[in-house]
């Protein structure tokens, strides 16, 4: 044991002095300040000259300067200072800004949030992608996978443990980390520490799926593609938006009928959820947004009305099996969450999990669905999950592309 503190010691000792060589090389400013997390003191003199448009995204926000620099702002707390190419380092006047080199960015990115490789495929960037924590076996989409199998994108290891030394190498540029990172706050502190900034991807905390989406302007930003970004996400919010206008005008006339005839339909009820290996049932909260998801399909989630005791900041919860099975009984539709666990294949399947779930109307009537892989792994088609959504909430199960039917 003390052999191998001592080895990990002198590796630390190796990677500080890796940093070293390697920040000579990094680009710099005429201040020689280098991409990091130092700030260049002192107030700016700039001055806004534009922000984003954002239509449904509140976790971040991104001011325009004059001279081209970029103030961008995570709801985490933390803000970060793009600077152009060729220009010094300025903080903006935001004392504790980490400081992001547009070269440095658009040369080398560290990916651990792998629900954002999709928004860098849609935007024709993966080249910048270097490193990634999740292997090519664990991806679906077969771009991915062969930027991994070929070597242009490698595999550093998990997100909790990544090789520092590989890293250092690629002169990564930007760290951007998924909210898992909150669990291992060590190794963002390490990254950090030798010279990588780290920018934690929260569009899971997005309210709405449209929000979660438009962070792909986000990206757009730090890749220098914006207007790309803003095509894709407005192309996309419209298959949304035309839905949404459709089933709001159905349901105007089904009132109309209603208040006329004396009778009227209520929106199917969907339960999304996975068996977690304790025994729990693991369900998404009301209010996130795939269960938005399933109401903007025309469904009405199941578990809406759930008394949830602990608020935090988790899309999911664990709910015991007698609750599950209050809420879940009558649902007209169940969806289990096969990416976790990699999922049930049938129904027999879903009963050997628990023998009541023969007990349940969905079960009885045949409208039991699994997801595939891809449904999250492919964050940039939240439309067409929609649609899968409405298609099985009107009983059509042809042509699913993320949900598949279990009989």
């Amino acid at each position: 044991m003390k052999r191998y503190r001592f080895f990990v010691a002198v590796c630390l000792l190796i990677s500080s002095f890796s940093l070293f060589l390697v920040g000579c090389s990094r680009s710099t400013s005429d201040s020689g300040t280098t991409a990091g997390t130092e700030s260049a003191a002192g107030k700016s003199d700039l001055a806004i000259v534009d922000s984003m448009d954002l239509q449904y995204a509140t976790q971040f926000s991104v001011d325009y300067y004059e001279d081209g620099y970029v103030h961008i702002h995570i709801e985490d707390g933390r803000d970060y200072v793009l600077i152009p190419s060729g220009a010094k380092a300025n903080n903006l006047g935001l004392e504790d800004a980490t400081i992001l080199y547009v070269d440095d960015v658009q040369k080398s990115i560290y990916l651990a949030a792998s629900s954002a490789m999709d928004l860098f495929l849609q935007l024709d960037q993966l080249d910048v992608i270097k490193t990634c924590s999740t292997t090519a076996d664990d991806y679906s989409m077969e771009e991915v996978k062969q930027a991994i199998n070929d070597g242009d994108i490698t595999y550093v290891g998990k997100y909790s443990a990544p090789d520092y030394e590989t890293l250092l190498a690629s002169n990564t540029g930007l760290a951007i980390e998924s909210t898992m990172i909150y669990h291992s706050p060590k190794i963002q502190e390490e990254l950090e520490n030798i010279g990588i900034p780290v920018l934690i991807e929260r569009s899971s905390y997005e309210e709405t799926p449209l929000g979660r989406l438009e962070w792909i302007k986000l990206y757009g930003v730090l890749l220098g593609c914006e207007e790309e970004a803003d095509q894709f996400f407005d192309e996309q919010a419209a298959k949304v938006e035309e839905l949404t206008a459709s089933l709001d005008s159905k349901t105007q006339e089904e009132s109309q009928s209603e208040s006329v005839e004396g009778t009227g339909d209520t929106a199917p009820t969907v339960a999304f959820f996975y068996i977690s290996s304790n025994g729990y049932v693991n369900v998404r909260k009301p209010g996130d947004y795939l269960s938005k998801m399933m109401e903007i399909a025309g469904g009405t989630y199941a578990f809406s009305d759930l008394n949830i005791e602990e608020d935090n900041a988790l899309s999911t919860l664990n709910i015991n099996w007698e609750d599950f099975y209050k809420e879940a009984k009558d649902a007209d539709i169940l969806i289990y969450n096969g990416t976790i666990d990699g999922g049930v294949n049938s129904i027999e399947e879903l009963e050997e999990k628990n023998a009541l779930f023969a007990d349940f109307k969905a079960v009885q009537e045949g409208n039991v669905y699994c997801t595939n892989l891809n449904m999250f792994q492919e964050s940039s088609k939240i439309a067409d999950i929609i649609l899968d959504f409405h298609s099985i909430i009107c009983g059509d199960t042809t042509d699913l592309q993320y949900l598949k039917a279990l009989e």
